[in-house]
């Protein structure tokens, strides 16, 4: 089986407050980790960068939030591609450009879980490639304040965010697998 590395909206507008309290402050940490294995290996890998429509976002063009993290920053031979959706699937050249590269199996990581992470999931999933998603390489944020005051739900941690979508995900549309499992599956 030939495997892909999917690093998704590891960006800095990710760190805006806006986004509220988050867990698993290693999610970089541990796709960096991935990224350097697949370096080494020569083995396909994709840099997912979302570029929002909606001008508040942190991650809209002109906010300056867009731009890859450091420790994933993309080389300059490496894919990269923008999205304008929750999937990287959607809008992209993301399927067809696996396809072309033999690509049967996808490895997922990046932010936030129960947003892009999981939507891409199961696009994967949907689309025919065995998925593995390295949960300690993504993180979730916490419910918004607004949210559960207007609708009077108790709010959620962001680890019980990102616990519950592991465990929805896990099993139906992928393997959750830790950093260090998928390393030494790998090697």
């Amino acid at each position: 089986m030939t495997r892909a590395l999917i690093l998704i909206d590891i960006q800095e507008g990710m760190d805006s407050p806006l986004w509220g309290a988050r867990n698993n402050p290693n999610a970089e940490a541990n796709a960096a980790c991935l990224l350097a294995a697949f370096r080494a290996s020569g083995a396909a890998l994709v840099h997912i960068q979302h570029h929002s429509a909606r001008p508040n976002s942190p991650l809209h063009p002109d906010n300056g939030g867009t731009r890859i993290k450091t420790e994933v920053a993309p080389l300059d031979n490496e894919t990269v591609f923008s999205k304008h959706t929750n999937s990287a699937f959607i809008g992209t050249p993301l399927e067809s450009h696996l396809k072309t590269l033999g690509v049967t199996g996808v490895i997922i990581a990046g932010l936030s879980t129960p947003q892009c992470i999981s939507t891409s999931v199961r696009m994967a999933a949907n689309l025919g490639f065995d998925t593995w998603l390295a949960h300690d390489a993504c993180a979730a944020f916490a419910t918004h304040a607004d949210y559960s005051w207007s609708t009077g739900v108790a709010p959620m941690s962001a680890q019980a965010i990102h616990d519950n979508e592991v465990s929805i995900l896990h099993g139906e549309f992928c393997q959750a697998r830790s950093t260090d499992d998928i390393l030494e599956a790998l090697a």
